[in-house]
This record gives structure tokens, sequence and C-alpha cells, in this order.
């Protein structure tokens, strides 16, 4: 018998059984050295780079230089799923000064971190003014996904101190409302800078319609969907019988529908989240569907990290150092500042605020919005603006990553 040709060894079962291997190490290793949270992210693209590079004739990961739609497609369906998931987290909405500090992080912070990095892009990296205006909306927002981290605990569960409650916020909505920005630059790539032309349009429809309708559709969304699950009918509430896959459907449902009239997606599913718990509020089904929806997120995540590792040293061939310094400075200093400048005269203390300005993390999100852009509209240098976002996301996944769970344990003591 023929060895070789009874054990087939096909390049894709070779690929499932490295990756199941990996995702196994990533989440266990870390176990070894701390009883914190495994910092899983950093080890997860390590993996897909070692994967890809030490075992040949794997599949071939899309370059998303070249094909940018897988990539959008899937990591959108994982920030709406984290969206959604962070909206669930939040016990109590309540009182509304709790709501002060995220206000600021996402009217002043975000505005000035789209702002610094789109001069430092234009002056010092040599992007064009539309790239480095999208390259300030693609990094200036928190990531829903990455950030689980910081972000408060399950349904149930508390742990709503105000650093928490701020940063779920904060990467829960700033993700849609970075999105009138990611517009601007394909405006500015597609008619050049003059706001004569298009700022009006851009704030009428870009800025305020798009807003309104996916705060709206939120809102209703989540009011139906409650309905649905814990109101009608009275006497057999779907909740106490059916699985997350319901709730899910209606999460897809909000999204979809939210696109559809040219509302912001995913500000709906942050809002029908933060909606839908209000409704029979200590209902132990929030908890179940919580879960639900974190097993799916972290699975998409984890397989994302993966395929990004593998084509992340493509992705830095072009790279050049003044585009490293450009991710040094956004992660070290500029997201640092502004964020600490924003929330001056909040309720958050010296170190909170610190806490609260650094952990402004880069992940999936940014890897969604440009994607979208590039399959929207080609752009000068759109190489680098892909090296820049790989470098940002490595960057913060380890630093980040490998600091949360010590620092956020001691500013809890």
């Amino acid at each position: 018998m023929d060895i070789t040709a009874f054990f087939g060894l096909e390049p894709y079962h070779i690929l499932l059984t490295v990756s199941g291997a990996a995702l196994v190490a990533a989440y266990w290793l870390p176990r070894l050295a701390s009883n914190e949270k495994p910092a899983a992210p950093p080890l997860l693209i390590l993996f897909g780079m070692l994967i890809f590079w030490l075992v040949p004739n794997l599949p071939r990961v899309p370059d998303p230089r070249e094909m940018a739609r897988p990539w959008e497609l899937v990591s959108e369906l994982t920030v709406i799923v984290a969206l959604f998931a962070a909206g669930l987290r939040i016990d109590r909405i309540g009182p509304w000064d709790k709501w002060v500090p995220t206000a600021r992080l996402l009217l002043i912070a975000m505005p000035l971190t789209i702002a610094g990095v789109a001069v430092l892009g234009a002056t010092w990296a040599g992007f064009t003014v539309a790239g480095a205006i999208l390259l300030g909306a693609v990094l200036a927002p928190t990531d829903p996904v990455l950030a689980s981290d910081v972000q408060v605990g399950p349904p149930h569960e508390g742990g709503e101190e105000l650093v928490r409650f701020t940063l779920t916020n904060e990467s829960g909505l700033n993700d849609g409302l970075a999105f009138p920005f990611v517009y601007l630059g394909l405006l500015v790539a597609a008619q050049g800078l003059h706001p004569g032309v298009w700022g009006m349009e851009w704030l009428l429809v870009d800025v305020l319609y798009r807003i309104v309708v996916g705060t709206a559709m939120g809102a209703a969304g989540g009011w139906v969907l409650g309905q649905v699950l814990f109101v009608v009918p009275r006497d057999s509430a779907l909740a106490n019988t059916a699985s997350g896959v319901v709730s899910l459907a209606g999460v897809l449902l909000c999204y979809g529908s939210t696109e559809l009239v040219e509302g912001y997606g995913f500000i709906a599913v942050a809002v029908m989240g933060l909606v839908l718990r209000r409704i029979e509020n200590q209902h132990r089904f929030h908890r179940r569907l919580h879960d639900f929806c974190q097993s799916i997120e972290q699975t998409l995540v984890s397989l994302l990290l993966i395929a990004f590792g593998a084509v992340l040293p493509a992705l830095l061939q072009d790279l050049r150092w003044s585009e490293v310094w450009l991710a040094i400075l956004l992660i070290f200093a500029l997201r640092p500042l502004v964020g600490w400048l924003s929330l001056t005269g909040t309720e958050l203390n010296g170190r909170e605020r610190q806490v609260v300005a650094f952990y402004g993390v880069r992940g999936i999100g940014s890897v969604y919005y440009l994607s979208y852009a590039t399959s929207h509209m080609e752009f000068a240098r759109e190489a680098q603006l892909w090296s820049v976002v790989g470098v940002t996301i490595l960057i913060s996944t380890i630093v980040h990553g490998l600091s949360v769970g010590h620092v956020m344990s001691a500013l809890k003591r």
C-alpha cells in the first residue's frame, strides 16, 4: 500500500488541524504564566503568521489589498454581534451623569483623534488628503471586539464601575459615529477637497440623517424584539424556551433594514442591545443571549486574527518608518492625550482617566472600515494604508492585550 496515497494530507484538513491547535494554545498558554484573563489576540496573530510560514501548501488567505470584500463581510458580522452584546451588558443605564465621560470621548476625543491622524498622515506619512482622512476614521474608534476585556461584565454580573461603563459604551457607539468620516474620505477622494460642492450633503445626509435613522431603527428594533421575546404571548413567552438564534435573527433584521434605509447599522444594533435589555431587565434570557452572542463573536474574531496573522507579513512589506511612528504616536501619545483632555472635569479621578484614555484598542473594526472603503473607491497608496492599519493593530493587540488584565486588577484594588 502506498502510505502517502492512503494518507491524503489534504491542505484544507491540515489547515483545520493547525488552526484548531493554534486556538487551543492561544487561550491555554497564557494560563501557565498568569491567572488573569488570557491575552489571546496577540498570540492568535503570531500563530497565524507561523502557521502560514512553516506549513507548506496551505490554502491561500485572501489578501485584503486584492480582495477586500471577504474581509469586509466577515469583519462586519463580527462587529455587529460585538456591538449588540456590548449593549446587552449594561445592567443599569442610569443615572445619566454616568454617560458624561462617554459623551466626551465620542464628541471630543474621537474627532480630535481623527483630525490628528489625518494631519500626521498627510504631512508626515505622505498620504493624500482623502487617504489621510480615511486613515483617521479607520483608526480612531475603540474596537468593540478586542476591547471586551475592559468592558463591563455579562448581564446580572455587575462590575459596572465608571471606567468599564465608559469604555463599554464608547466602543459600542463610536464605530457608527466614525462612519461619517469614512464617507468624508470617500467624498474627498471622488470630488476633491471642495466642501462647497459636497459639504452640505455630507452634514445633512452622512452626519444627521444616517445617525438619527440608525438610532431610531435600533430603538424600534429593540422594543419590537423585546415584545416578541418577553411580552407576546404573555402566557408562553418565547424567551422562556428559545435559543439565542431568534434574537440573533432579530439583530440581523434590524441591521439589514437600517442599512436598506441608509441609516448606520452599527449604531442601530448597539442601541438595540441597550433597549432590549430594558425590557424584563432581570430575565435570565439576557444572560443566555449574551453568552450565545459572545461565543459567536469569539469564534469569528479568533479565526479572523489567525487569518490576519497569515496576511500580515505581506501587508507590512511596504511599511516605512514614518508609518510605524504614526502608529506608535497614535497608541502612546495622541489617543491618550486627547482622551485625557476630553475627560477633564468628569467624575473619573486621575488614574481612571489615564486608563480610559489609554485603552483605545484598535482591531477588527479598523479592518472592516478600510475593507469597506477600498472596496467602494480606489485610493492612492492603498498598500501603505493597509500597512499602517496592520502595524497599528499588531502593536495595539500586544500592548493593550498583555497589559489590560494587570491594569484593571490594579485599578480595582
